[in-house]
């Protein structure tokens, strides 16, 4: 008998070079679901990443810390217990340039992929 649900007690932990945690409890990279994306992050203090103009929309909440968004140019920044969602083809940078880390879930409908994610290079 099939079960009507699903427990993720081992998410895929996206191998970085920049000092970021990714855990992807739901996704392309964990179970293959490309409808929606939900993973847990870490940024520590003065981590940053290339501007995107992702083809999937992309909701961000924050549990501890402070994490900065350029989205077009205007520059917002979240603390914990924020929330924002970023509609699909709108460019944005995401960066924690504070002192303390920063914990977060990020939830991409569609899933997030690096086909759809559009990062520009480092030096833009």
């Amino acid at each position: 008998m099939k079960t009507k649900y699903t427990i993720q007690k081992s998410p895929f932990v996206v191998p970085t070079t920049d000092g970021k945690l990714i855990e992807e409890h739901v996704g392309n990279a964990t179970d293959g679901n490309s409808n929606i994306s939900i993973a847990h992050m870490i940024a520590p203090a003065g981590w940053s990443e290339p501007f995107q103009t992702p083809e999937f929309e992309e909701y961000t909440y924050i549990i501890k810390g402070k994490k900065q968004f350029n989205i077009d140019g205007d520059i917002v920044v979240l603390e914990a217990g924020q929330s924002i969602k970023i509609e699909k083809n709108v460019r944005v940078q995401y960066s924690n340039p504070f002192t303390e880390p920063c914990e977060y879930l990020a939830i991409c409908l569609p899933a997030f992929s690096m086909e759809l994610v559009h990062r520009e290079e480092k030096d833009s």
